[in-house]
């Protein structure tokens, strides 16, 4: 029964993490980034790998 309860706990934690990742593009189409929970923190967008998203 432990068994079952912990593949639940995993199943329900990779079903959130899955629907939480994503990808954003700028405005030009020519340069995106991936973030992994909410786009505010992902790493490429706090560094500026793309510049402005609304730009």
């Amino acid at each position: 029964m432990k068994k079952i309860a912990q593949l639940t706990v995993v199943a329900a934690l990779l079903a959130t993490l899955t629907g939480c990742t994503g990808s954003i593009y700028n405005k030009e189409k020519n340069c995106d980034y991936d973030y992994l929970l909410h786009p505010a923190i992902s790493i490429s967008k706090i560094i500026g790998g793309c510049g402005p998203v609304d730009k």
